[in-house]
């Protein structure tokens, strides 16, 4: 109803306008710094959709210049509290002109044309610094952006800034030396999950359109629970990692963070294909579509076949209540849902992340393709530097210590058989069951004080273990109002099915509810 609520006001305004009537409709927002101060926009830009902005600005009742302002405004009033961004780029708003002047010769770029986009800042980025959220990178300007981001860009897309994160996104907290601590803005006192905190709570606080995070080991979809978000970790080898600054390339992929389904199917197709930079891409040629945006069907949990993993439930009851809500609001929408079990499933999550191994090389690598300005040239300047939070100083050494990774027999045997008995566990029970996507909590854990450990389980390995998709998607709150995420897991390259079931259950279900912002 909302939705239509939103489309009614656009085709409204643009009427009136026409008309030389100027009537604001219920929310509308009158941006006073702006220098079409007293022009009513014609669409309520607070959690819009990218197609309603779009459509408001198509119809003359909203511009990108008068959109950014609207974001810029919200990050001055209320990112003092949260705390969720590094750097604003200072061209922003003369980006925007041009690209409304763009607009209005009849060149659009894309679906992004025109749109803000928050950037995790391990995105490589030409023109802003890329930081990782470290001070020893401070200041640190890449030769050119990473693939992602150019993608963006060709589309139109505003990269408005950079996100806070968990620094090198070591962790669930997102508190970095350069960045501090960033706080949930659904509750100030708790984390906002990581390590793509930053871009998490930026996007639920409605300072961007969308954002971009990346994921190693739970890093996109634990922040998207926490915050009330969708999230979506592609299938490996499907987005390009080229310009993000490594934590384990055997595991880490860069996807969207949005608030809804239609805005993460939105961005991905901006960011899907091959990029000869990134080789394991080569394995997405011919299975990108046209466009994820044909699989946003409102219908598409009828007869769908979900499997639900009871063991990745954990012991919290706030969240297997709202799990066990979400089991019968997908059978009340058509699916089958099973429970099932996964052959082989505590000896994949028993194996170790591949960040204690492989960090090292990769960064020192991503270091040297920064040129001859970089402020530091491997891990051990970073160490020695001591411009890193205190709570990396052991797990750096440690990386550091490491001098091989071919002689390392404990590495070959991960790297070798954990995929393979990932992929090979989870098909047997998608073939057995003849599912479409597998279920669980995104986290067992609620979102702890900031100033406690953080627990999330370990339901975030079984996607970056095996290589294949999954998406987190808003399922409900707590008692105390924390948001709660579910989790569908994907066949290889089956982003499609996946996204027509999350949004038929984002669309029968409307569990997505901005923050209160003080």
């Amino acid at each position: 109803m909302e939705k239509w609520h939103n489309k009614f006001i656009v085709f409204f305004t643009a009427l009136v306008m026409a008309l030389g009537l100027y009537a604001a409709p219920a929310g509308a927002v009158s941006n006073s710094a702006s220098p079409v101060a007293e022009r009513v926009l014609s669409v309520e830009i607070e959690e819009a959709t990218i197609f309603e902005l779009q459509h408001a600005m198509q119809k003359g009742g909203l511009t990108s210049e008068e959109l950014v302002q609207f974001y810029l405004n919200q990050i001055e009033e209320y990112d003092d509290s949260i705390n969720s961004i590094i750097t604003v780029d200072e061209n922003v708003l003369e980006e925007a002109k041009q690209l409304d002047k763009e607009r209005e010769a009849g060149k659009v770029r894309g679906p992004l044309h025109g749109i803000p986009v928050i950037l995790k800042d391990n995105y490589d980025t030409y023109d802003m610094q890329t930081t990782a959220g470290s001070l020893s990178l401070e200041g640190s300007i890449p030769l050119k952006d990473a693939y992602q981001t150019k993608r963006l860009r060709d589309q139109g897309a505003i990269i408005l800034g950079k996100a806070n994160l968990h620094e090198f996104a070591f962790g669930f907290q997102t508190i970095s030396s350069l960045g501090g601590q960033t706080y949930n803005p659904y509750d100030l006192t708790r984390y906002p999950g990581g390590s793509s905190g930053g871009t998490a709570a930026a996007v639920a606080s409605n300072f961007a359109a969308v954002g971009l995070g990346t994921d190693t080991g739970g890093s996109i979809r634990i922040p998207s629970s926490f915050n009330n978000l969708v999230g979506l970790r592609p299938t490996m080898g499907l987005a390009s990692r080229d310009g993000i600054i490594p934590l384990a390339l055997s595991q880490d992929v860069g996807g969207p963070m949005g608030r809804t389904v239609e805005d993460v199917a939105v961005v991905l197709d901006a960011i899907a294909g091959y990029d000869p930079a990134d080789p394991i891409t080569e394995a997405s040629i011919g299975k990108v579509p046209k466009t994820y945006t044909h699989y946003l069907k409102k219908n598409g949990l009828k007869k769908a076949r979900i499997g639900v993993i009871r063991d990745l439930f954990g012991n919290d009851p706030e969240v297997n209540k709202v799990m066990d809500q979400v089991i019968a609001d997908m059978e009340a929408l058509g699916a089958e849902v099973f429970e099932v079990t996964v052959p082989s499933l505590r000896p994949i999550l028993s194996y170790p992340s591949l960040s204690g191994y492989e960090f090292k090389f990769q960064l020192n690598d991503y270091l040297a393709g920064l040129g001859p300005d970089a402020p530091v040239r491997t891990l051990s300047d970073i160490i020695d530097s001591g411009k890193f939070h205190p709570s990396l100083e052991s797990g750096l050494k440690s990386r550091n210590e490491r001098e091989s990774l071919e002689n390392d027999k404990e590495y070959q045997d991960i790297v070798t058989n954990r995929p393979k008995m990932a992929r090979e566990s989870l098909m047997a029970t998608f073939n057995e069951h003849d599912l479409d996507a597998l279920l669980y909590p995104t986290s067992s854990a609620l979102p702890a004080l900031v100033g406690n450990s953080q627990g999330a389980g370990n339901a975030n390995r079984l996607s970056p273990y095996s290589g294949f998709p999954a998406i987190s998607v808003p399922a409900g709150f707590s008692d105390n109002g924390l948001p709660i995420g579910l989790e569908l897991l994907g066949k290889e390259f089956d982003e499609p099915t996946l996204i027509k079931l999350a949004y038929a259950y984002q669309e029968g279900t409307n569990h997505r509810k901005a923050p209160e912002l003080k």
